[in-house]
């Protein structure tokens, strides 16, 4: 049996968060490097708020469809993961 559409993450979506979040890291670097103008660099950090927003607001999603998935009766309930410190 094949999985319905609604319950697979959509493969769009996932290309596009790593290609947001690919482009986010070419425009640190850029700005980093010290090489742009002040337009330029104003315009890069403009564009990255956006790319910011962006994947924080994918991952937000991700995290909801997780919570979801562990408990869909109380998605609410569940305890967010935390990083492990070895």
């Amino acid at each position: 049996m094949s999985k319905s559409s609604s319950s697979a993450v959509p493969t769009s979506s996932i290309a596009e968060f790593e290609h947001s979040l690919d482009e986010l890291e070419q425009l640190v670097a850029r700005m980093e490097g010290g090489e742009l103008s002040l337009d330029e660099s104003l315009q890069s950090f403009e564009r990255g708020i956006g790319l910011y927003r962006h994947c924080q607001t994918a991952l937000e999603q991700a995290e909801l469809r997780v919570r979801l998935l562990l408990d869909p009766e109380a998605p609410e309930s569940a305890t967010p993961f935390e990083p492990h410190n070895d």
